[in-house]
Protein backbone atom coordinates (compact mmCIF):
# COMPACT_ATOMS: atom_id res chain seq x y z
CA UNK A 1 0.00 0.00 0.00
CA UNK A 2 1.23 3.47 -0.87
CA UNK A 3 -0.09 6.45 1.05
CA UNK A 4 -2.16 9.13 -0.61
CA UNK A 5 -0.15 12.36 -0.61
CA UNK A 6 -1.85 15.31 1.08
CA UNK A 7 -0.72 18.15 -1.18
CA UNK A 8 -0.36 21.18 1.08
CA UNK A 9 0.68 23.42 -1.79
CA UNK A 10 -2.49 22.72 -3.76
CA UNK A 11 -4.80 23.09 -0.76
CA UNK A 12 -3.04 26.28 0.36
CA UNK A 13 -3.46 27.66 -3.17
CA UNK A 14 -7.23 27.22 -2.82
CA UNK A 15 -7.25 29.01 0.53
CA UNK A 16 -5.16 31.88 -0.84
CA UNK A 17 -7.47 32.24 -3.84
CA UNK A 18 -10.43 32.56 -1.47
CA UNK A 19 -8.51 35.13 0.57
CA UNK A 20 -7.73 37.18 -2.55
CA UNK A 21 -11.42 37.12 -3.51
CA UNK A 22 -12.37 38.34 -0.01
CA UNK A 23 -9.82 41.15 -0.25
CA UNK A 24 -11.12 42.21 -3.67
CA UNK A 25 -14.70 42.27 -2.36
CA UNK A 26 -13.63 44.32 0.65
CA UNK A 27 -11.92 46.89 -1.56
CA UNK A 28 -14.93 46.99 -3.89
CA UNK A 29 -17.05 47.96 -0.89
CA UNK A 30 -14.82 51.01 -0.36
CA UNK A 31 -12.57 49.66 2.41
CA UNK A 32 -8.81 49.75 2.48
CA UNK A 33 -7.14 46.39 1.95
CA UNK A 34 -6.32 44.37 5.07
CA UNK A 35 -2.95 45.27 6.56
CA UNK A 36 -0.44 42.87 8.14
CA UNK A 37 2.56 44.16 10.09
CA UNK A 38 5.53 41.96 10.87
CA UNK A 39 8.10 42.63 13.57
CA UNK A 40 11.48 40.97 13.12
CA UNK A 41 14.02 41.34 15.90
CA UNK A 42 17.60 40.43 15.09
CA UNK A 43 19.11 38.73 12.04
CA UNK A 44 18.10 35.08 12.34
CA UNK A 45 18.45 33.81 8.72
CA UNK A 46 15.51 31.41 8.95
CA UNK A 47 13.27 34.12 10.42
CA UNK A 48 14.30 36.50 7.64
CA UNK A 49 13.27 33.91 5.04
CA UNK A 50 9.92 33.29 6.74
CA UNK A 51 9.15 37.00 6.93
CA UNK A 52 9.99 37.51 3.25
CA UNK A 53 7.69 34.64 2.32
CA UNK A 54 4.85 36.17 4.32
CA UNK A 55 5.22 39.57 2.69
CA UNK A 56 5.35 38.00 -0.76
CA UNK A 57 2.17 36.05 -0.02
CA UNK A 58 0.46 39.23 1.18
CA UNK A 59 1.34 41.00 -2.05
CA UNK A 60 -0.14 38.21 -4.17
CA UNK A 61 -3.38 38.25 -2.13
CA UNK A 62 -3.77 42.05 -2.26
CA UNK A 63 -3.00 42.48 1.45
CA UNK A 64 -0.91 45.50 2.44
CA UNK A 65 2.15 44.52 4.45
CA UNK A 66 4.30 46.58 6.77
CA UNK A 67 7.74 45.28 7.67
CA UNK A 68 9.43 46.46 10.86
CA UNK A 69 12.92 45.33 11.77
CA UNK A 70 14.67 45.90 15.09
CA UNK A 71 18.29 45.05 15.92
CA UNK A 72 19.17 42.07 18.09
CA UNK A 73 20.18 44.60 20.76
CA UNK A 74 16.61 45.94 21.03
CA UNK A 75 15.31 46.06 24.59
CA UNK A 76 12.10 44.55 25.87
CA UNK A 77 10.66 48.05 26.14
CA UNK A 78 11.57 48.90 22.54
CA UNK A 79 9.93 45.77 21.16
CA UNK A 80 6.77 46.31 23.20
CA UNK A 81 6.71 49.99 22.17
CA UNK A 82 6.75 48.90 18.52
CA UNK A 83 3.82 46.55 19.14
CA UNK A 84 1.92 49.32 20.97
CA UNK A 85 2.45 51.64 18.01
CA UNK A 86 1.06 49.01 15.63
CA UNK A 87 -1.90 48.36 17.93
CA UNK A 88 -2.84 52.02 17.51
CA UNK A 89 -2.42 52.08 13.72
CA UNK A 90 -5.85 51.67 12.03
CA UNK A 91 -4.22 50.54 8.77
CA UNK A 92 -2.72 47.53 10.55
CA UNK A 93 -5.27 44.77 11.12
CA UNK A 94 -2.87 41.98 12.04
CA UNK A 95 0.42 41.94 13.92
CA UNK A 96 2.92 39.12 13.69
CA UNK A 97 6.02 39.11 15.89
CA UNK A 98 8.40 36.60 14.33
CA UNK A 99 9.60 33.98 16.82
CA UNK A 100 12.03 33.05 18.22
CA UNK A 101 13.11 36.36 19.73
CA UNK A 102 16.78 36.91 20.63
CA UNK A 103 17.95 35.71 24.03
CA UNK A 104 17.06 38.06 26.84
CA UNK A 105 13.65 39.04 25.47
CA UNK A 106 10.46 37.74 27.06
CA UNK A 107 8.33 36.50 24.18
CA UNK A 108 5.29 35.95 26.41
CA UNK A 109 5.29 39.61 27.43
CA UNK A 110 5.59 40.66 23.81
CA UNK A 111 2.76 38.39 22.68
CA UNK A 112 0.59 39.61 25.55
CA UNK A 113 1.08 43.17 24.35
CA UNK A 114 -0.54 42.47 20.96
CA UNK A 115 -4.18 43.57 20.78
CA UNK A 116 -6.42 40.50 20.78
CA UNK A 117 -8.18 41.98 17.74
CA UNK A 118 -4.87 41.94 15.83
CA UNK A 119 -3.47 38.64 17.15
CA UNK A 120 -3.48 36.90 13.75
CA UNK A 121 -0.91 34.34 14.97
CA UNK A 122 -3.46 33.24 17.59
CA UNK A 123 -0.92 33.07 20.42
CA UNK A 124 -2.45 35.61 22.85
CA UNK A 125 -3.30 33.87 26.15
CA UNK A 126 -6.96 34.86 25.79
CA UNK A 127 -7.17 33.21 22.37
CA UNK A 128 -5.45 30.06 23.62
CA UNK A 129 -7.66 30.09 26.73
CA UNK A 130 -10.80 30.26 24.63
CA UNK A 131 -9.50 27.45 22.45
CA UNK A 132 -9.15 25.30 25.57
CA UNK A 133 -12.68 25.96 26.83
CA UNK A 134 -15.67 24.03 25.57
CA UNK A 135 -18.19 26.25 23.84
CA UNK A 136 -15.82 29.23 23.54
CA UNK A 137 -14.52 30.46 20.22
CA UNK A 138 -11.12 32.15 19.95
CA UNK A 139 -10.85 35.34 17.95
CA UNK A 140 -8.08 33.67 15.93
CA UNK A 141 -6.83 30.09 15.71
CA UNK A 142 -3.05 29.52 15.57
CA UNK A 143 -2.04 29.17 11.92
CA UNK A 144 -0.05 25.93 11.79
CA UNK A 145 -2.50 23.89 13.95
CA UNK A 146 -5.43 25.28 11.96
CA UNK A 147 -3.60 24.33 8.77
CA UNK A 148 -3.19 20.75 10.02
CA UNK A 149 -6.91 20.40 10.69
CA UNK A 150 -7.79 21.96 7.33
CA UNK A 151 -5.54 19.45 5.54
CA UNK A 152 -7.28 16.56 7.29
CA UNK A 153 -10.79 17.84 6.60
CA UNK A 154 -10.07 18.73 2.98
CA UNK A 155 -8.70 15.22 2.46
CA UNK A 156 -11.96 13.74 3.71
CA UNK A 157 -10.49 12.19 6.84
CA UNK A 158 -13.05 11.55 9.57
CA UNK A 159 -12.06 13.28 12.81
CA UNK A 160 -15.08 12.56 14.98
CA UNK A 161 -14.46 9.47 17.09
CA UNK A 162 -10.98 8.94 15.69
CA UNK A 163 -8.02 8.02 17.89
CA UNK A 164 -5.59 10.90 17.41
CA UNK A 165 -2.02 11.07 18.70
CA UNK A 166 -0.11 14.33 18.81
CA UNK A 167 3.64 13.83 19.08
CA UNK A 168 4.95 17.02 20.70
CA UNK A 169 3.52 19.45 23.25
CA UNK A 170 4.78 22.88 22.18
CA UNK A 171 2.70 26.01 22.70
CA UNK A 172 2.94 26.77 18.98
CA UNK A 173 1.76 23.46 17.50
CA UNK A 174 1.38 20.46 19.80
CA UNK A 175 -0.97 21.78 22.45
CA UNK A 176 -3.20 23.92 20.16
CA UNK A 177 -3.62 21.16 17.57
CA UNK A 178 -4.57 18.72 20.34
CA UNK A 179 -7.24 21.18 21.50
CA UNK A 180 -8.55 21.54 17.95
CA UNK A 181 -8.79 17.76 17.60
CA UNK A 182 -10.74 17.58 20.86
CA UNK A 183 -13.10 20.22 19.46
CA UNK A 184 -13.62 17.94 16.46
CA UNK A 185 -14.64 15.13 18.86
CA UNK A 186 -11.52 13.03 18.35
CA UNK A 187 -10.05 11.09 21.26
CA UNK A 188 -6.64 12.64 21.77
CA UNK A 189 -3.39 11.43 23.30
CA UNK A 190 -0.48 13.87 23.64
CA UNK A 191 2.91 12.18 23.55
CA UNK A 192 6.33 13.62 24.32
CA UNK A 193 9.89 12.70 25.24
CA UNK A 194 8.86 11.10 28.53
CA UNK A 195 6.00 9.03 27.16
CA UNK A 196 6.46 5.34 27.91
CA UNK A 197 6.17 2.91 25.00
CA UNK A 198 6.11 5.82 22.58
CA UNK A 199 6.09 3.79 19.37
CA UNK A 200 3.25 1.65 20.70
CA UNK A 201 1.18 4.73 21.54
CA UNK A 202 1.72 6.15 18.06
CA UNK A 203 0.70 2.83 16.48
CA UNK A 204 -2.75 3.20 18.05
CA UNK A 205 -3.45 6.40 16.12
CA UNK A 206 -5.93 6.73 13.29
CA UNK A 207 -4.51 10.24 12.98
CA UNK A 208 -0.89 10.96 13.89
CA UNK A 209 0.44 14.52 14.00
CA UNK A 210 4.22 14.66 14.37
CA UNK A 211 5.49 17.98 15.72
CA UNK A 212 8.54 17.14 17.78
CA UNK A 213 11.42 18.64 15.76
CA UNK A 214 13.54 15.50 15.42
CA UNK A 215 14.45 14.44 11.88
CA UNK A 216 12.80 11.22 10.68
CA UNK A 217 12.03 10.10 14.21
CA UNK A 218 8.75 8.40 13.30
CA UNK A 219 9.47 5.10 11.57
CA UNK A 220 7.16 2.83 9.61
CA UNK A 221 6.59 0.53 12.58
CA UNK A 222 5.29 3.49 14.60
CA UNK A 223 2.38 3.92 12.19
CA UNK A 224 -0.93 2.10 12.14
CA UNK A 225 -1.61 0.76 8.62
CA UNK A 226 -3.91 3.18 6.83
CA UNK A 227 -3.45 6.02 9.34
CA UNK A 228 -3.43 9.68 8.34
CA UNK A 229 -0.02 11.19 9.16
CA UNK A 230 0.55 14.94 9.30
CA UNK A 231 4.25 15.81 9.47
CA UNK A 232 4.81 19.29 10.92
CA UNK A 233 8.57 18.94 11.30
CA UNK A 234 11.05 20.85 9.14
CA UNK A 235 14.60 19.70 9.82
CA UNK A 236 17.81 20.42 7.94
CA UNK A 237 20.15 17.46 7.52
CA UNK A 238 23.53 17.33 5.76
CA UNK A 239 23.46 15.96 2.24
CA UNK A 240 26.65 16.38 0.17
CA UNK A 241 24.75 15.32 -2.96
CA UNK A 242 22.37 18.28 -2.67
CA UNK A 243 23.24 21.59 -4.33
CA UNK A 244 23.06 23.47 -1.02
CA UNK A 245 24.81 20.73 0.93
CA UNK A 246 21.70 19.87 2.90
CA UNK A 247 18.09 18.84 2.45
CA UNK A 248 14.90 19.30 4.41
CA UNK A 249 13.15 16.37 6.05
CA UNK A 250 10.24 16.05 8.42
CA UNK A 251 9.80 14.29 11.74
CA UNK A 252 8.56 11.25 9.81
CA UNK A 253 10.78 8.90 7.79
CA UNK A 254 8.83 9.63 4.62
CA UNK A 255 9.87 6.81 2.29
CA UNK A 256 9.13 4.02 4.72
CA UNK A 257 6.04 5.69 6.19
CA UNK A 258 4.70 6.03 2.65
CA UNK A 259 4.40 2.25 2.48
CA UNK A 260 2.26 2.00 5.63
CA UNK A 261 0.19 5.17 6.06
CA UNK A 262 -3.10 5.83 4.29
CA UNK A 263 -2.48 9.56 3.99
CA UNK A 264 0.81 11.42 4.39
CA UNK A 265 2.04 15.00 4.06
CA UNK A 266 5.41 15.59 2.38
CA UNK A 267 8.17 17.86 3.67
CA UNK A 268 8.47 20.33 2.12
CA UNK A 269 5.08 20.95 0.51
CA UNK A 270 2.76 19.75 3.24
CA UNK A 271 1.99 21.78 6.35
CA UNK A 272 4.35 24.69 5.58
CA UNK A 273 2.26 26.33 2.83
CA UNK A 274 -0.84 26.04 5.01
CA UNK A 275 0.71 28.12 7.79
CA UNK A 276 1.02 31.17 5.56
CA UNK A 277 -2.40 30.57 3.96
CA UNK A 278 -4.06 30.54 7.38
CA UNK A 279 -2.15 33.67 8.39
CA UNK A 280 -3.62 35.47 5.37
CA UNK A 281 -7.08 34.16 6.23
CA UNK A 282 -6.73 35.42 9.82
CA UNK A 283 -5.61 38.83 8.56
CA UNK A 284 -8.73 39.14 6.41
CA UNK A 285 -10.84 38.09 9.39
CA UNK A 286 -9.17 40.80 11.49
CA UNK A 287 -9.98 43.41 8.84
CA UNK A 288 -13.61 42.29 8.70
CA UNK A 289 -13.86 42.64 12.46
CA UNK A 290 -12.34 46.13 12.27
CA UNK A 291 -14.80 47.10 9.53
CA UNK A 292 -17.74 45.72 11.48
CA UNK A 293 -18.20 42.71 9.24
Amino acid sequence: MTAKTIDGRAIAKEVRAAVAADVAAMVAEGHKPPGLATVLVGENPASQVYVRMKHKACEKAGITSFQHTLPATATQEEVEAMVKELNANPEVHGILVQLPLPNGLDDERVLNSISIDKDVDGFHPINIGRLAQKGREPQFIPCTPHGCIHLLKTSGIELEGANAVVLGRSNIVGMPVALLLVEENATVTICHSRTRNLAEKCREADILIAAVGRPEMVKADWIKPGAAVIDVGVNRIDDPTAERGYRLVGDVAYDEANEVAGYLTPVPGGVGPMTIAMLLRNTVRAAKIAYGG
